[in-house]
């Protein structure tokens, strides 16, 4: 049987359904397991084994005739496919359960409400053994299994949250399903939470209880009552009832219960199939023996233990067949995303424990169905399911048509939004590499490389480790000579390799990050790495220039992460802190770079001094270096002295930026008083600027005469770039640099000659002299004389720049504006209100320092991106295009603040906020937040600010654009300008009706009497505020329009639409709290129906189903059962599937899906229907259930989402599209060297 089954998982790979023998009972498969020999009165739940057993598949019934109940009474053979039998009839609590007990029941008062409620409050708390209250249960349960029963029933219907009690007459008299139905009418819940879905850590614990519970519940009954054919038949009868109950907190509830008893049933299944194993081969060894030595006694005690074991697998596949065709079947596919998330993580519990039963295709097409859920918390569970079975190498074979087939959509989950799908997803595929080397293809694995490079670092890691094992297979393939040191030389040459070919080259920091879990000792190899690099090219396993240069960066990042023990910027989720652990091996990382470090950087500075890049890179080290180290001995100054050699000249040699800043921070750390050696470093520092001042100076007054040869102006100019360089990180004000430089500016700007060379370093050496300057009276106390020569510096730097913002320059002009941003605002009235001595300090810009700069922000920053020029694809041109654009963000986030710290009236806004919308791809970010900081300023400003920006746009039209496109321009900035005030109308009462009154006051002027006013379409523009007004401020400015409004006015189409903008939404309410009537509150509204795509309307019959549209080649979904409808409704006749001989044994049979697993078949799309109507509820002839038909409408709490789910279409979402949420397209440049304009901006 076991060949049959598996030539049946090959031979139905196009149609995997779920099969079942309608011919045959529970049927039962053994496979020899070793196990202890133990006596089958002691059956030991310890074993982990995992047998095969197939089994037929039929609900357990329980005989309804008042006859004793005969051994096999619960036991029948489903003679009809699924679709025939759409629901298994729930065994009855009425009398048969009466005649299960030999004893009559005993007349049960409040008593068993009370154990009920305190078997729930036991669960509830947490508090009590589990094993405790279930044997206090079982006590009660063996003195009269009714009273027992009727306990657990009210017990479970506690759990739901329900307040409702089974009584004994219900139990006696009643079927399941019309106690169910009494239960939902008699709910009356308080609120739309149940125990399972409250928040709060108590009923966290509530849910790991019950869990527990039902577990313990089986593992105690495992030895008797679970096999007495009445107590676990009744009880998932009733669990499987509940199930298919309208009621959330019913079915959600039930179906955690019965999941996972089916899985503690699993387990027992698993100790009994062993112990049959076990008693077969004791059996077997008996029998071989000769009959003088065989003892007949022994051999039928034996022979008695097999059949009564094949009858516990009989009952035990009867109670599995049940579950799963009653609950699992249909709940997986739930509305409810938890439910379905309890369904498939138990289904992976089923499929790890007894992989012999439940490791077929039939079985897994659930998992790979619902790796297409909508719901991220479904799919987590999905991939977390597969992990544990890609873990075992025994699986895998069974695995291969499963991962052939669903392999492409498991690679895309790599990119699901959900980045916790994300993560899993990739750890599985790593355990699928690791398992079957050949699956994952080198072009699939491409698709995971990237996300090393990833923002989220979760994600990230996992990539990385994803990366590191395959780096470790292809040196696998070819092993390197040299033991250890051979393979660190290899893997380092391998990633170099990679990060070259990447297309994320210069963000190594994050790649570095991403390995660091992995391969942190390759990364923290320092020997390795400078060994490689103090190596000739031409040497054997040399570096190349190229991948010098990239081994460069990543050592540097290494060195980086291992010294600082945080990830890069962007990365960081939040402030971490270290643990003394952490810090203890961040200190010890440290102290192995500095004394690495020391001996070899002026080597590496020394080999490497003529690139920019390399030598840029290889200056970082310092900064991490434990410096006192210099000073510990004596002989490790001479490092210090080739260090500060090295430094010098390299500053000597180069004049690029970068270069010479880092120099610079190099220069200032070794500079600084804390440390002994600070002497010996200024003593060198000072010499190397005193000889630029020297060569400054003396080419001075040639270039002021305008007699300065070429030499004589580059020798000037690279000394003003390295002074420029060093006076961002250290206090050059002795050197006294801001007369040569002012003078040299103004001579420029009054000549006409203005080399950039020069400028631009002029602009920031007197910049940063008078910002020193400043921090020196701020840490001092300074005399009158000198605040006013301070004063004086800034009013003629500001008169300088002022010049340089007109020039035809782009450098020497952005240079000017962002410096007289920083130094305008650092000499604001913000900033020295602190000190009262400062005050004297006080520099507030002039006029046409203030037009000019608003000028600036016009002219040079809100432009049309055609200007550019910049239209090509080139990868250069793409990058001067987000370099531009990085640019001018700096210069509006400047400019900005010097609205938000007071320095220009909140009225400059209006050149910012004209651009809002236009301009929102680039700049929105910055606009929206420099809005509400206003907001925070003074609300009703802000307002006026809004209304005066509008005002002066309207002003801007000619009389013949007023109703053209700028026209329509100007109303959508002022919606977008709308919503920016929030939702909360109470706080911005004042606020909208201010600006609602500049609005009106603007409309009216200039109004000639008797005609029609020149601004009265403003009005119209106004109106877009409107939606945003409580009623009484609309009544207040009705009262204050009529007063402005001549006699004429209502003949004015812009007035009339604006006072029905003022009336609409009153009237609006007036007229809903009219046609409101009681009935209304009672009667759920009826829901329109929802066509399909063909046009037609959609039958209430109709089953939804997952969502595929978006996927490619994805298995058809079978039909969901809805949880909605409250009758069966006739459905279309379905062809079924005869099963083969291969098929019997299987657990379930269903109707035959349309090509489930063929390649491109197309998944149905199907969506939650809408009810045209309430459902018709099918008559019974039951009076109550009558009655519960009558009265379901008036429930609350049936489906409390009803509602919502409409929106919430239960269909597959193409997760590799972007979210929606995103407004911009615009994706910000690397924050690598910088931090966050925003935060820089306003914090």
């Amino acid at each position: 049987m076991e060949n049959q089954h598996d030539e049946s998982s090959l031979d139905s790979l196009e149609e995997i359904e779920d099969i079942s023998d309608s011919d045959s009972d529970f049927e039962i498969q053994l496979k020899s397991i070793k196990r202890k020999k133990q006596s089958i009165a002691r059956l030991s739940y310890l074993s982990q084994k995992k047998p095969r057993r197939n089994a037929d598949k039929g609900l357990p019934r329980r005989n309804a005739d008042k006859a004793p109940r005969s051994p096999t009474a619960s036991k029948i053979s489903t003679t009809l496919p699924p679709a025939q039998v759409p629901q298994p009839p729930p065994p009855t609590l009425g009398k048969t359960r009466r005649r299960a007990s030999p004893k009559q029941g005993r007349e049960w008062g409040g008593n068993q409400a009370t154990s009920a409620v305190d078997m729930y409050e036991a669960v509830r708390s947490g508090k009590s053994a589990m094993v405790a209250v279930v044997d206090d249960w079982l006590d009660v349960y063996k003195q009269d299994k009714e009273v027992g029963l009727l306990e657990l029933i009210n017990f479970v219907i506690k759990c739901c949250g329900c307040k409702g009690v089974v009584s004994r007459a219900m139990f006696d008299s009643m079927q399941n399903a019309q106690i169910i139905g009494m239960l939902t009418k008699e709910f009356n819940e308080d609120s739309v939470n149940y125990p399972l879905c409250t928040p709060g850590p108590q009923w966290r614990r509530f849910r790991s209880s019950l869990c527990e519970f039902s577990q313990v519940l089986v593992r105690s009954c495992q030895n008797s009552l679970l096999y007495d054919e009445y107590l676990f038949t009744s009880l998932l009868a009733l669990l499987t009832g509940l199930s298919d109950s309208q009621v959330r907190a019913f079915r959600h509830t039930s179906t955690l219960i019965a999941m996972k008893l089916m899985t503690a049933i699993v387990q027992v299944a698993v100790v009994v199939f062993a112990q049959m194993k076990t008693t077969q081969r004791r059996y077997d060894v008996e029998r071989s023996k000769s009959p003088e030595h065989q003892a007949s006694e022994k051999v039928e005690e034996l022979q008695a233990i097999i059949s009564e074991l094949r009858e516990h697998q009989e009952e035990l596949s009867s109670l599995m067949n049940s579950t799963f065709r009653g609950v699992f079947v249909h709940r997986y596919r739930d509305l409810v995303a938890e439910i379905r998330a309890v369904c498939i993580e138990e289904l992976g519990v089923w499929l790890r424990e007894n992989p012999m039963d439940f490791l077929n295709d039939g079985y897994l097409k659930y998992l790979g169905w619902m790796l297409h859920d909508k719901q991220g918390s479904v799919r987590l569970q999905c991939v977390r399911a597969l992990q544990g079975l890609y873990r075992e190498n025994d699986f895998i074979g069974r695995l291969e048509l499963f991962t052939s087939r669903f392999k492409e959509r498991m690679l895309g989950m790599v990119l699901d939004k959900d980045s916790d799908v994300a993560v899993e997803a990739v750890q599985l595929l790593l355990l699928i590499q690791k398992r079957t080397e050949e699956v994952l293809t080198d072009e699939d694995c491409s698709q995971v490389y990237p996300l090393v490079f990833a923002s989220h670092r979760g994600l990230a890691s996992a990539a990385g480790s994803f990366l590191y094992h395959k780096l470790c297979s292809a040196m696998s393939n070819e092993p390197p000579d040299g033991g250890l040191g051979g393979r660190r030389v290899a893997f380092l040459n391998l990633l170099v390799t990679f990060y070259i070919q990447s297309e994320f080259c210069e963000h190594g920091a994050y790649l570095v990050d991403s390995l660091w879990g992995a391969a942190g000792s390759e990364l923290r190899d320092w020997e390795t790495m400078t060994s490689q690099l103090l190596q000739e090219a031409g040497q054997e396993q040399g570096l190349v220039d190229v991948e010098e240069g990239a081994l460069i960066e990543l050592m540097m990042c290494a060195v980086r992460q291992a010294a600082e023990g945080h990830p890069p910027a962007g990365r960081a989720q939040g402030k971490k802190i270290l643990s003394m652990k952490d810090k203890k091996a961040q200190a010890q990382d440290k102290r192995r770079i500095t004394t690495h470090f020391i001996t070899l950087l002026p080597q590496l500075l020394a080999k490497y001094s003529a690139d920019v890049e390399k030598v840029t890179s290889l200056l970082k080290a310092p900064l991490y270096f434990d410096l006192d180290t210099y000073s510990s001995t004596g002989r490790l100054e001479k490092y210090l002295d080739l260090l500060l050699a090295q430094v010098c000249g390299i500053v000597e040699k180069h004049t690029e930026a970068a270069v010479l800043e880092a120099c610079a921070r190099v220069a200032c750390a070794l500079c600084s008083e804390k440390y002994t050696f600070s002497s010996r470093a200024n003593l060198v520092v000072s010499q190397l600027l005193d000889r630029l001042a020297d060569c400054l100076g003396s080419d001075l007054k040639e270039l002021l005469k305008g007699s300065a040869d070429e030499d004589e102006v580059y020798r000037a100019a690279t000394a003003l770039k390295r002074f420029a360089a060093f006076s961002s990180a250290k206090d050059l004000t002795a050197w006294k640099l801001f007369e040569p430089c002012i003078q040299l500016l103004k001579h420029g700007v009054e000549s006409g000659d203005m080399d950039k060379e020069l400028m631009v370093p002029a602009l920031k050496c007197a910049a940063f002299h008078v910002l020193w300057e400043k921090v020196r009276a701020t840490n001092s106390t300074a005399n009158e004389g000198e605040l006013k020569h301070l004063k004086k510096e800034v009013r003629s730097f500001c008169i300088v720049g002022q010049s340089c913002l007109s020039v035809g320059q782009p450098e020497i002009r952005d240079q000017a504006f962002e410096l007289l941003c920083d130094l305008l605002l650092l000499f604001g009235l913000k900033s020295v209100c602190s000190q009262p001595a400062l005050q004297a300090l006080i520099y507030p810009p002039s006029n046409s320092l203030r037009s000019d700069m608003a000028a600036f922000i016009l002219d040079y920053v809100f432009i049309e991106p055609d200007s550019d020029q910049l239209s090509g694809e080139d990868e250069a041109e793409e990058e001067l295009k987000i370099d531009t654009l990085q640019r001018r963000r700096n210069q509006l986030a400047g400019y900005c603040k010097l609205v938000i710290y007071g320095v220009l009236d909140l009225s400059a806004a209006t050149d910012v906020l004209k651009h809002y919308s236009k301009f929102h791809k680039d700049y929105g970010d910055i606009i929206k937040e420099t809005l509400s900081k206003t907001k925070i300023i003074s609300p009703i400003q802000s307002a006026k600010t809004v209304c005066l920006t509008l005002k002066q746009l309207f002003s801007g039209l000619a009389p013949e654009d007023c109703e053209g496109q700028e026209f329509r321009e100007i109303r959508e900035l002022a919606k977008k300008l709308a919503m920016s005030f929030g939702i909360d109308l109470q706080r911005i009462r004042k606020p909208l009706v201010s600006l609602h009154m500049d609005g009106i006051q603007f409309a009216f002027c200039d109004a000639v009497k008797g005609e029609q006013p020149p601004n009265i379409l403003f009005l119209e523009i106004l109106s877009e505020f409107s939606f945003k007004l409580l009623r009484q401020d609309r009544a207040q400015l009705s009262a204050f329009l009529s007063s402005d409004c001549p006699s004429a006015a209502p003949s004015w189409q812009p007035l009339r639409m604006y006072r029905r903008s003022l009336q609409s939404s009153s009237t609006k309410r007036r007229e809903e709290d009219k046609s409101a009537s009681p009935s209304q509150h009672n009667t759920p509204v009826a829901k329109r129906r929802r066509t399909t795509n063909q046009g037609s309307v959609s039958s209430p019959s109709q089953e939804p189903c997952l969502d595929s549209s978006s996927i490619q080649s994805s298995p058809a979904t079978p039909t969901l059962t809805s949880t909605m409808q409250k009758e069966t409704l006739k459905e279309p006749p379905v062809t079924y599937t005869t099963p083969t001989s291969s098929d019997r044994g299987s657990i379930i049979y269903q109707p035959k899906a349309d090509e489930d697993f063929s390649a491109g078949s197309q998944q149905c799309r199907v969506e939650l229907m809408r009810l045209s109507k309430p459902p018709i509820v099918q008559p019974s002839p039951s009076l109550e259930h009558c009655d519960l038909n009558s009265h379901l409408t008036m429930l609350s709490l049936i489906e409390e989402d009803v509602d919502t789910v409409q929106e919430e279409k239960f269909e597959i979402e193409d997760f590799e599209s972007s979210d929606s949420d995103h407004d911009t397209a615009f994706i910000l440049p690397s924050t690598r060297h910088s931090t966050s304009f925003l935060e820089e901006l306003f914090e």
